[in-house]
């Protein structure tokens, strides 16, 4: 279990009734922010300070891992800057009676604030450059401590979530709900030829001309080795819905990938470097890693990707991959 901070002075009533936390992937210049990279290692069962209006007015249990999510309608004019595609966690939220004010409390607070990646100042002020970070499990315990029974319910829980939600994971609605609508626009683009179409709705279920193509650039499973058809899924490294028609029927575009480590690739819990080197995920369950054929203790090497094979894994790593880049870590998980 982590534990985090999320500022939501912007977003505070939206993300609460929703039951989710959103950013977006970047910044309005285009660079990565660590406090919208974190989002990408937040895991069932983790726990969520919500800070607004000087107070911690809501404390959230993690309910899913992050994933790829246009930005919520119901924001309306909030964040005119922000992308339209961002990241998105389902939380299941409480609102505190007893919402506290760190700063009131900042001197038993202080000793526990990071030196990187604080979300308060240390005179107990909040940072509005700050969305979400993680902080320690030492402030975390002061912050319970402070806010007495309410968040020791909240904690209980979260070990409970933590192990419900790995075994049965929330349904990501919202993607299917994303490709289903770029499918119906497909079909209904007649400036496509008939075939073409039927290829591109084909490709996003790894079947058709899309299969094809991948197996005329790669023979194998890159992890397994398994080289039989009937046993293996033509998966898209840069996913469906964020790929241009050309690049969704094209084969540099795809592994051929048994189904669990299909599962692992599309779901972000691991990628590749260019080089061929394993990427394992930070949150990816250990266990259920190494049943599936995979030691995260290993130093896995698959063989070089062409150069089309390497820009789509530059995209899955950036865009997919269920880790914070260039983003030091506090602690680790327990």
């Amino acid at each position: 279990m982590r534990y985090w901070w999320v500022n939501q002075n912007q977003t505070f009533r939206q993300e609460i009734e929703g039951g989710y936390l959103w950013s977006p992937k970047r910044n309005k210049n285009g660079n990565r922010n660590p406090f919208y990279e974190f989002m990408r290692e937040v895991a069932p069962g983790d726990i969520v300070f919500s800070f607004f209006d000087t107070r911690i007015a809501a404390l959230g249990i993690v309910s899913g891992y992050c994933r790829e999510s246009p930005k919520p309608e119901e924001f309306g004019t909030a964040g005119t800057n922000w992308s339209q595609v961002g990241w998105k966690v389902g939380v299941r939220w409480q609102r505190l009676a007893n919402a506290i004010r760190p700063k009131d409390h900042i001197a038993r607070l202080r000793p526990d604030l990071a030196s990187k990646y604080a979300p308060l100042t240390p005179d107990g002020n909040g940072l509005q450059s700050v969305y979400l970070t993680q902080i320690s499990a030492a402030l975390a315990s002061v912050l319970f401590a402070l806010i007495g029974t309410e968040a020791n319910r909240v904690a209980d829980v979260g070990h409970q979530v933590s192990e419900i939600e790995r075994d049965s994971p929330a349904p990501e609605r919202d993607i299917e709900e994303w490709e289903r609508r770029v499918e119906v626009d497909i079909a209904a683009d007649l400036t496509i030829l008939e075939t073409e179409r039927t290829a591109l709705v084909q490709a996003r279920r790894g079947q058709g001309l899309f299969r094809d193509n991948v197996r005329s650039i790669e023979r194998a499973c890159r992890i397994t080795k398994v080289e039989r058809m009937e046993h293996l899924i033509a998966s898209h490294v840069r996913p469906w819905r964020d790929s241009s028609n050309e690049q969704r029927l094209d084969g540099e575009n795809g592994l051929l990938l048994t189904p669990t480590v299909d599962h692992l690739f599309d779901k972000g819990f691991i990628s590749f470097e260019d080089t061929g080197r394993l990427i394992v995920s930070p949150v990816a369950d250990q266990r259920s890693l190494k049943r599936m054929g995979i030691n995260p203790e290993d130093r896995v090497n698959v063989g070089a990707f062409s150069e089309g094979q390497r820009r789509y894994l530059e995209f899955h790593r950036e865009n997919v991959l269920r880790m914070a880049r260039g983003v030091a870590r506090i602690d680790g998980r327990g």
